[in-house]
């Protein structure tokens, strides 16, 4: 009985120890994974992939459109959270933008600031704004940490909730596999990807991150809508756990006004 009670105490304490306020949605949330390991982690997975395709060059005009919005959302991240009591959420982030040649509709950030844009999303985003769209959706996902929730759940699920680093030391290929899920890069294991709620979550905070930025939230709808026209039996990649386009529509609708709050011309 005494065990029993030490173990829900501890488990308390480290849900207690461990909640933790998502910017601009002040949503509750719990990590329970050490940022530094997932960090690693990351890099580790990102490197694989890197090294396993064709990165377009630097002097491209599409990577360096890629780059320059990059750099504008990071400048709007720091400005909105540097001083503030969400400092920790960008610090550390190293933040790094890739356009890969691949058909496939994707990009994805992973934690620690990896980002990697497909040459398939491209028809999509059309422009500078269009990129902003995704590239604050995907930094949102770094900053609000949900890669950490995620991969949290997944330990729990799949591996009976063992710490990161047992979960690594003994199942390497399968932690890893786990972790690349998240971001649609692994080849044996359907996509875990985030939850909706994470989706919905990252919309928001990605919207206020453009319109920091200087790039019009309202064309946000236009992206959505351009995407919802791509239609068949393929759904893209970046879609496929995602919010359906009208529902992720609608709220991004009823949150525009407090994303305009943050928009400055440019």
């Amino acid at each position: 009985m005494f065990m029993k009670k030490t173990t829900i105490l501890l488990i308390c304490s480290i849900i207690i120890f461990s909640c933790y306020r998502v910017p601009i949605t002040n949503r509750n949330q719990i990590r329970l994974l050490p940022e530094t390991m997932l960090t690693s982690l990351a890099l580790s997975s990102y490197s694989e992939f890197i090294s396993k395709h064709t990165i377009v060059p630097v002097n491209d005009y599409r990577s360096q459109e890629i780059e320059k919005v990059g750099n504008k959302l990071v400048n709007a991240a720091n400005e909105l959270f540097g001083s503030s009591k969400y400092k920790d959420r960008i610090k550390g982030q190293k933040w790094e933008f890739k356009l890969v040649e691949k058909s496939e509709v994707n990009a994805w950030c992973m934690p620690g600031g990896k980002i990697v844009f497909y040459t398939g999303i491209l028809p999509y985003t059309q422009d500078e704004n269009g990129i902003a769209v995704v590239m604050g959706h995907e930094m949102a996902h770094a900053i609000a940490k949900h890669g950490n929730e995620r991969m949290s759940q997944q330990l729990a699920i799949i591996m009976g909730g063992v710490a990161l680093d047992v979960a690594l030391n003994e199942k390497p290929e399968e932690t890893r596999e786990i972790f690349k899920s998240l971001y649609g890069i692994s080849s044996t294991m359907g996509a875990l990807a985030y939850s909706r709620k994470h989706e919905y979550e990252a919309d928001k905070i990605g919207l206020v991150l453009m319109a920091k930025a200087g790039y019009e939230p309202q064309k946000a709808i236009e992206f959505w809508e351009r995407m919802s026209k791509k239609g068949g039996s393929s759904i893209p990649q970046f879609l496929s756990t995602h919010p359906s386009d009208e529902n992720r529509i609608r709220e991004m609708k009823k949150f525009l006004p407090t994303a305009l709050k943050y928009y400055k011309t440019p």
